[in-house]
């Protein structure tokens, strides 16, 4: 990282004055992002995907993280991924990712050159079962026209980041110097934009961080809050884009509405599909399809996070995972708002509607055609296996709601799969309780469980009315303690722990 000296000056003056604790891990400049240990190694070779169309819905490190993420998953997009990525971080002071991308450019091209010999790890042996369309594809790109590294612009960009990390350096200690906190604030946030530029996001999220203390205003504070929203996502710390989220939302100006603030829908809508897209990573996916839903297309300008594309993708998906029949229909296909997100995926769009309709065996089949797609992406890649599982649990389900009995054979047939499949997917769904029936084997029948309803709505009552009893008791045995004056106090953890703890210090 270039401006060593006064990078290291900045951050011990700061950590003397540090107003809150970050609680972010060291990252690496030229990581895709935070990755389990024991992350599932694939190769996507069919995706249908326009790699420039893609790449220019993003900026920022979104942009280069999920064009590495392509290139390390898919050997076909891998150079034109590569070259883009290139292209893009030459805009900015990342040398070391520069140097990264093009020692992996070349690796690349040597091993199309060699079937795929020379490419790390399984990636590279995936490549060498390419089909012989794929590496003639690849191999039309001679390695002569490749960009070739450039050490001077290296030695210039790092010349160029010191000079200016410096001047950003003295001019917070002016402001410092004459304690205006809109100055300094300021001055921190600029500070926070040139770590991100360099690709440095945990020197940012610190720089972001330090300028709670001197937010002097409502929208000074959400401002903050975006910026180290922004970062975190970078660094996938999702506790910290769920906190900040409350936050932001927290404030009056947005959660008041107020038509002279013009950002205040934007600002929204970009808080709602970063609180989405940590739940989604968080594995909450109902919770963050009720965010993603929550976006409005007008206002959603976020290409540092994420596309409105991404938003169509990611809420259509965890919705058909979650909602029932009513929900889905009244939230997503008949919502005013979210239905012009669908327009833009009008393959997903018309999954969602064949899963309503019960066409189950055309919803399965169009999800499997748009899944190497789904693969692709960084942030929903972990997560299509659990949620295409959900999906097709919950299609089974539905299917055989309103019937006493179902013909395994039709069933099958319905879903794509043969009767002994089928069996094993019904036998794990009966024993989680979300089917309550039993399977004839030998017949290759489904047959419902028979429920005594009578019975099951005498116990409800008997049981609602046991719960309004002893609210009433529990009332009216309030009413009375207050109207005796009679105040019941239980010690606290700290009082208990400290018997000479004195009460009024505590408060």
């Amino acid at each position: 990282m270039p401006g060593g000296l006064q990078l290291m000056s900045y951050l011990m003056v700061g950590a003397a004055m540090e107003p809150m604790q970050v609680d972010a891990t060291e990252e690496n400049e030229n990581d895709v992002g935070t990755e389990d240990a024991d992350e599932e190694i694939y190769t996507v070779d069919n995706p249908s995907l326009d790699l420039e169309t893609y790449a220019a819905s993003y900026t920022g490190l979104a942009k280069l993280q999920r064009l590495q993420f392509i290139a390390k998953h898919c050997p076909l997009l891998r150079i034109e991924a590569l070259k883009l990525a290139i292209s893009y971080v030459q805009n900015t002071y990342n040398t070391g990712l520069y140097q990264s991308l093009h020692r992996k450019l070349a690796e690349a091209v040597s091993g199309t050159a060699n079937g795929g010999g020379a490419v790390g790890g399984a990636n590279g042996a995936a490549s060498a079962a390419l089909p012989d369309v794929a590496v003639a594809a690849s191999d039309q790109i001679p390695p002569g026209v490749l960009p070739a590294l450039d050490q001077n612009f290296i030695d210039s960009r790092n010349k160029s980041s010191q000079m200016k990390l410096e001047r950003l350096d003295n001019d917070l200690k002016n402001y410092k110097s004459n304690s205006i906190k809109e100055s300094i604030r300021r001055g921190h946030d600029d500070l926070g934009d040139h770590f991100l530029d360099s690709g440095d996001p945990g020197s940012a999220l610190k720089a972001y961080s330090r300028a709670r203390d001197y937010c002097t205003s409502g929208r000074h504070i959400v401002s903050m809050c975006v910026n180290v929203i922004k970062v975190s996502v970078y660094l996938q710390n999702w506790s910290h884009v769920t906190s900040y989220v409350n936050k932001a939302l927290a404030t009056p100006e947005l959660s008041e509405f107020s038509q002279k603030n013009s950002e205040q829908p934007t600002i929204i809508t970009k808080l709602k599909c970063a609180g989405g897209l940590a739940d989604l990573m968080n594995r909450k996916y109902k919770s963050a399809a009720k965010q993603f839903l929550e976006a409005n297309l007008d206002y959603c300008d976020c290409p540092e996070l994420m596309s409105p594309h991404n938003v169509a993708i990611y809420g259509g998906l965890t919705a058909l995972a979650t909602f029932d029949r009513q929900e889905l229909f009244k939230l997503v296909i008949s919502s005013s708002q979210f239905k012009l997100f669908l327009e833009l995926e009008p393959q997903l769009r018309e999954v969602i509607q064949c899963f309503y309709d019960s066409r189950y065996g055309q919803c399965l089949k169009l999800l499997d055609e748009l899944k190497d797609n789904f693969l692709l992406d960084l942030y929903l890649a972990p997560h299509v296996k659990s949620l295409f599982c959900m999906i097709r649990n919950r299609g089974l389900v539905q299917y055989f709601s309103p019937y006493m009995s179902a013909d395994l054979h039709k069933m099958a047939a319905s879903f794509n799969t043969n009767v002994a499949n089928l069996e094993n997917e019904l036998m794990k769904l009966i024993l989680s309780g979300h089917i309550q029936a039993r399977i004839d084997s030998h017949n290759k029948v489904l047959l419902a469980q028979d429920v005594d309803q009578r019975s099951q709505t005498f116990e409800k009552a008997v049981d609602m009315a046991e719960l309004y009893t002893r609210r009433a008791r529990s009332i009216v045995l309030r009413s009375a303690l207050l109207r005796a004056n009679i105040s019941v106090k239980c010690q606290t953890r700290d009082q208990q722990d400290h018997p000479n703890f004195n009460n009024s210090s505590a408060h």
